[in-house]
C-alpha cells in the first residue's frame, strides 16, 4: 500500500510557476514509478509526467514539455512537478500516481492522491 498527498496548487498568473510536491508513505518509494496527471473540468483525468523509479527515465505529454519539470527525492519520498511558463489551458485538478516497477503514460496507476487543484487566470 502507498498513500499519496499532494501539496503546492493554487491561483496563478498566466507566465507564472508553481512547484507540485506528492509526499508518499507506507511502502518502498524507490520501487515505484511516479505519474502526475490533470483532469479540467468534465474532461478525462489525462498524463502530465512521469519518472522512472530510479529517476533515470522521464516521460512527458507533449503539451508540457519545456515548461514542466518531474523530479524525484528518494531520500524524502517525494515527487515533485515544476511548472513554468504557465497558461489558462493548465487549470486542472493534478493528481500524482504511484505503479509498482514502471511508468507508463496511461491511468494504469495503482495508487492515487486525493489531487490539488491548480488555477491558471490569464
Amino acid at each position: 500500500q502507498v498513500q499519496l498527498v499532494e501539496s503546492g496548487g493554487g491561483l496563478v498568473q498566466a507566465g507564472g510557476s508553481l512547484r507540485l510536491s506528492c509526499a508518499a508513505s507506507g511502502s518502498s518509494f524507490v520501487s515505484y514509478g511516479m505519474g502526475w496527471f490533470r483532469q479540467a473540468p468534465g474532461k478525462e483525468r489525462v498524463f502530465v509526467a512521469a519518472i522512472s523509479p530510479r529517476a533515470d527515465t522521464t516521460h512527458y505529454a507533449d503539451s508540457v514539455k519545456g515548461r514542466f519539470t518531474i523530479s524525484r527525492d528518494n531520500a524524502k519520498d517525494t515527487v515533485y512537478l515544476q511548472m513554468n511558463s504557465l497558461k489558462p489551458e493548465d487549470t486542472a485538478i493534478y493528481y500524482c500516481a504511484a505503479q509498482y516497477g514502471y511508468i507508463t503514460p496511461t491511468v494504469d496507476y495503482d495508487y492515487w492522491g486525493q489531487g490539488t487543484q491548480v488555477t491558471v487566470s490569464s
